[in-house]
């Protein structure tokens, strides 16, 4: 659906473009402004709560779902709502708020707060957004319960980490024990200290 604004500025009337938009709202539950730029294609899968604001641009067979809001943070005039590239996909309940570029091929999670520019190809989740994949391959969209986890491969590379310090510290009590006291793991505590320091 393209945008109703240029219907405005063509018959010098406002009226027309605002009364559809409020009706389409009190109909559907999505809120799309007048002088929102809607692709070709465009989908908007369980649409309550959805906000489009008014120089938002939504790129061709883009997926949204229920609860998006595409916004400005209003401390800009002119262009302050995003672009959204062709063929993104939108989880439920994300934010995109300000003047920002979307790519194209880009996932945003559910959920997620959108604060920065995102390049095609991308994956993005959290608050704020931050971007966990990219790549060229072209992805399933409707695939919301396979999105990386960021904070859990962080977790699982303290885990090894730890595991990795326990197992030298086990090492060095077996090797006192053995020698007969503490004073014979000082050579292999200088060894671990130079090897830190060099890395």
């Amino acid at each position: 659906m393209p945008s109703i604004g240029p219907l405005a500025v063509e018959t010098g009337n406002s009226l027309h473009p605002r009364l559809i938009s409020h009706l389409a709202r009190f109909l559907t539950g999505i809120e799309i402004h007048p002088g929102a730029t809607i692709g070709q294609g465009v989908f908007i899968d369980h649409g309550m709560g959805v906000v489009i604001g008014e120089t938002a641009i939504v790129g061709d067979y883009s997926l949204i779902y229920q609860g998006v809001t595409l916004g400005g943070t209003g401390k800009e005039t002119g262009k302050r709502h995003p672009t959204i590239g062709s063929n993104v996909v939108v989880g439920a309940g994300a934010k995109v708020l300000g003047n920002l570029q979307i790519g194209n091929n880009v996932r945003i999670g559910a959920g997620s707060v959108v604060l920065r520019d995102v390049p095609s190809d991308c994956t993005v989740v959290g608050i704020p957004g931050r971007i966990v994949y990219r790549s060229g391959v072209r992805v399933d969209p409707l695939e919301h319960g396979r999105l990386p986890d960021a904070e859990a491969e962080v977790i699982r590379t303290l885990v090894d980490r730890i595991e990795q310090l326990e197992q030298q510290v086990q090492s060095m009590q077996q090797r006192q024990s053995a020698a007969g006291g503490p004073g014979a793991c000082i050579p292999e505590l200088r060894r671990m200290e130079k090897r830190r320091g060099e890395q």
